[in-house]
């Protein structure tokens, strides 16, 4: 059996402050699997977490326990240069996070993919002239096509950007307070009363 395209196994991240009392100030926790090429939709308020889950699914971020595993390797585990052929991370302009290192890389495997596998996309900038949206909405369903799993992150303060994410992902995680709940429509995530709450005057009429 094929491994999944992704599996965050069981990840957690805490942030902590105090020198000698350790105080946990943020925490995130993440369990899923994505088994083949999909679009994922992932919303969530402000310092909720997305970005902290996109930069542990991409190993620029070391995760406090668990396993981050890319076509079943785990990424932390990868040599830093090597890991974008894994999961690549744009975030807002699509500028690529920088990774933290923390093992020399040659004490580090390489990876087994040529090609970035996962693309997470964070908070991209839509252009709404001149076709651009359908351009980037073309494109995540190419990468789709060739076999890739595309995260789309989209802070939503239009209709049109849930409009976007109704038309381009299958399924949907939400984040809030470092937790996910997931969806798998755009029905199932509206139904979800946080969900409901975090959109506001946005959320579509049940």
């Amino acid at each position: 059996m094929a491994d999944p395209l992704l599996h965050v196994d069981a990840v957690t991240k805490r942030y902590t402050r105090g020198a000698f009392r350790r105080e946990v100030t943020f925490s995130l926790e993440a369990d899923f699997v994505v088994d083949g090429p999909s679009i994922v939709g992932v919303v969530g308020p402000n310092g909720s977490g997305k970005t902290t889950l996109f930069e542990l699914i991409t190993g620029s971020n070391q995760p406090s326990s668990g396993q981050v595993r890319v076509c079943g390797q785990n990424i932390h585990g990868v040599r830093y240069r090597d890991r974008d052929r894994l999961a690549i991370h744009y975030h807002q302009s699509y500028q690529v996070r920088a990774f933290k290192r923390t093992k020399p890389s040659f004490l580090l495997e390489r990876a087994r993919s040529a090609a970035p596998v996962v693309h997470l996309f964070d908070e991209p900038q839509f252009n709404t002239q001149d076709g651009y949206i359908g351009f980037m909405l073309d494109f995540f369903r190419r990468l789709r096509s060739d076999g890739r799993l595309v995260f789309l992150c989209v802070h939503p303060n239009e209709a049109w950007q849930l409009d976007i994410l109704r038309e381009s992902c299958e399924r949907f995680i939400f984040v809030d307070k470092g937790r996910l709940s997931h969806a798998q429509d755009f029905a199932g995530l509206i139904r979800h009363p946080p969900v409901a709450a975090y959109l506001g005057w946005l959320a579509p009429a049940a």
